[in-house]
């Protein structure tokens, strides 16, 4: 019975229900928008450092990248080292070794970095090969070619096709030296990988390094970037000595805390949102309980106890809130699915930023995350009864006596 009354007392003011439940609806719609919005960036700035270079876990030596040491080498045969017992969710591995040198054109150069690749495993762990601009990726067997970022093709005067001249030091301490075949030039929008990064085959810059048979590290992809972290806690302790597992956090522990802060972040606006729900909804409950004072009090003089007053007004918000979040999530869905489909582009009104490691790229969009819709519509809820709290109590206590005589 309780039930049934406290929905039809809802609706006894239309007016301000209806313009409780839009404040409710309005907030819990923009505040799922606004998750997946975060979610989308949080996504890009993962992608943008994982996908495109570094992988979710890399296994390497453990003082490799500390200093970049071109001897801190392993077998080339630590790319196929067996996963640990029941790990699920791999998506790709591949060897590398890494070298820094000169890169020249003509009359131009630049210090770059050299990525050496297994180009048939590369596209399992990394997407540069999505990124081309122009030509073409590296193929399987092909050596003395080369994938070079755009800005650094623009700084050397290079196109698919051109000849340049690449120097590094070599692991016997000899000075390496060769010709490449510029083959394709990406852009990423990162201005690290435009303007230094020089992908080439594993083999030839084995050859030059003369480190035939070795790699400095091997790159693993994952299906969910977040659970990098107990991956790699897996993978070490598998791993034989002299290797480790790092995963994307330790090599860039800014993007880690990039992450921590977006989270806090996205806690604060819930909060400051939800807040001013809470004070409306308050007003509203308020406003009800003081209208219906005189009314009250005949319940309680009819012998109702104060806890089915506090359980009566409890329901109201608690319907309050059922219809809100439920009316938000259907709109939180709705952007959600827009921002998602088709985003907004802000490529011609701002570049992309460099920030923590990673690149926010001139766009938004938002992800689907479930946790995006619950929390939203579970805290909506829980603030509707937190404010229907005190109006609750409040007519719980009225005098019987005092609240008849109220006109």
């Amino acid at each position: 019975m309780l039930t049934a009354l406290a929905f039809r007392n809802l609706w006894r003011n239309r007016r301000r229900t209806l313009l409780t439940l839009t404040a409710m609806v309005v907030s819990a719609a923009l505040l799922i928008l606004s998750l997946g919005v975060y979610s989308g960036m949080i996504d890009d700035m993962l992608t943008t450092t994982t996908r495109l270079y570094h992988g979710h876990v890399v296994l390497a030596a453990p003082d490799y990248h500390a200093r970049r040491d071109l001897h801190a080498h392993l077998p080339a045969a630590s790319a196929e080292l067996p996963l640990p017992a029941g790990f699920a969710g791999l998506l790709g591995r591949t060897p590398r070794l890494r070298a820094f040198g000169l890169l020249s054109a003509a009359a131009n150069s630049q210090p770059v970095e050299i990525l050496g690749v297994d180009p048939a495993r590369e596209p399992t762990v990394t997407t540069l090969h999505r990124q081309l601009a122009a030509g073409r990726y590296l193929q399987p067997g092909e050596t003395a070619a080369a994938v070079i970022g755009s800005t650094l093709a623009k700084k050397l005067g290079a196109t698919v096709g051109s000849e340049v001249v690449v120097v590094t030091q070599a692991a016997d301490g000899s000075i390496g030296n060769d010709l490449l075949i510029v083959r394709g030039i990406f852009t990423t929008g990162d201005s690290r990988h435009d303007g230094r990064l020089v992908v080439a085959p594993l083999p030839w810059l084995q050859q030059l390094l003369a480190l035939d048979g070795r790699i400095h590290e091997v790159a693993i992809a994952i299906a969910d970037p977040l659970q990098a972290f107990a991956a790699a806690d897996r993978f070490s302790a598998a791993l034989p000595a002299g290797i480790e597992a790092r995963d994307w956090g330790d090599l860039l522990p800014e993007m880690r805390e990039a992450i921590v802060s977006f989270d806090v972040s996205r806690m604060i606006i819930a909060g400051i949102l939800y807040f001013a729900t809470a004070l409306g909804i308050l007003n509203t409950c308020f406003m009800s309980v003081m209208e219906r004072s005189r009314e009250f009090g005949l319940l309680l003089a009819s012998g109702m106890r104060p806890w089915g007053i506090r359980r009566l007004v409890l329901l109201e918000t608690l319907f309050l809130g059922l219809i809100g979040s439920g009316l938000g999530l259907v709109g939180g869905l709705l952007l959600t699915w827009y921002m998602q489909a088709i985003g907004i582009d802000l490529s011609g009104t701002i570049t992309p930023i460099t920030y923590a490691g990673s690149t926010i790229l001139p766009r938004l969009r938002a992800v689907f995350d479930p946790a995006n819709f619950l929390l939203p519509a579970g805290m909506l809820i829980a603030v509707a009864l937190v404010a229907g709290f005190l109006p609750a109590n409040r007519a719980a206590r009225l005098d019987p006596v005092e609240a008849l005589r109220e006109e």
